[in-house]
């Protein structure tokens, strides 16, 4: 896994906040001080702007990903991609450039970069494709390009297409109802992606089942995984103990301290809801 910079604790500035299409949204903050996250990292964001009164409803901050930074003099501008779909995000999704969002990170350990003689190939569905642009980026800049595999229910539930296309490497795409790309999942693209590639290693994020799925297909051909685990989380460092996930040698790990990226088969899928 890589290292993971010591978390901030800060405001953020709302740069700008952009509807990205259906329930989709775009977040970009200004953060002081921004110590550069690995890909795979997340923060914990307070379910909407900050005010002159400190709101209790809703109280939880939200894991969200880091989907993009881009360095600045004294820190670094933070892209966040999330969907709309409870109180905390809506919230979040009114948020105007100038306001402020109470921000803890970069959290949690990231992905492990492929051997030079792998073949990446990143499969993501759902609000899991906020998870994998960082590292398909970085990958591009080091002259090794993933093969990215994103899906969704439909066109409209889609996120990031353009940026993923802009990078060197394939882009497939699948949406349950047939509206973008092939008709299906994405693990169906998967398991046609790794019967072309040589040396593959799988890196998926998305919903549990998904992501099983994706574990199932790529130990039946004996390819190494690694996944990104979704679970709900209070805090984001390991003091509520409500994000842990079932080890299938055992026991328990904190997806915040341990995670949120684990190698499949450590995981207990079956424990998992």
């Amino acid at each position: 896994m890589a290292d993971a910079p010591a978390p901030l604790r800060c405001d953020a500035r709302v740069v700008a906040r952009s509807d990205e299409g259906g329930a989709n949204h775009r977040l970009v903050l200004a953060v002081e001080g921004w110590p550069g996250a690995s890909p795979g990292q997340f923060v914990m964001l307070s379910p909407g702007v900050r005010a002159g009164v400190e709101r209790t409803d809703p109280l939880l901050p939200r894991p969200m990903a880091v989907y993009r930074q881009r360095e600045l003099p004294g820190g670094a501008e933070v892209e966040i991609l999330f969907k709309r779909h409870g109180r905390g995000t809506a919230l979040l999704a009114l948020a105007r450039a100038g306001e402020t969002v109470r921000l803890v990170g970069p959290l949690g350990r990231g992905f492990a970069l492929p051997a030079p003689d792998e073949t990446p190939i990143l499969a993501a569905g759902g609000t899991g494709i906020a998870s994998v642009y960082e590292l398909a980026s970085r990958l591009a800049a080091a002259g090794q390009p993933a093969a990215v595999l994103l899906g969704a229910r439909s066109a409209r539930d889609l996120m990031a297409e353009d940026d993923f296309a802009a990078l060197p490497g394939p882009l497939r795409i699948a949406t349950e109802d047939g509206s973008r790309g092939d008709r299906g999942v994405v693990t169906d693209l998967l398991e046609r992606e790794l019967a072309a590639r040589s040396r593959p290693r799988v890196y998926a994020c998305g919903p549990t089942a998904m992501m099983r799925r994706c574990a199932d297909v790529a130990r039946a051909a004996g390819v190494p995984c690694s996944v990104s685990l979704e679970n709900p989380m209070a805090c984001g460092f390991g003091v509520c103990l409500g994000c842990a996930a079932p080890l299938s040698a055992g026991g328990f790990a904190l997806v915040c301290r341990e995670g949120p990226v684990f190698d499949a088969a450590d995981v207990a899928w079956e424990g998992l809801a």
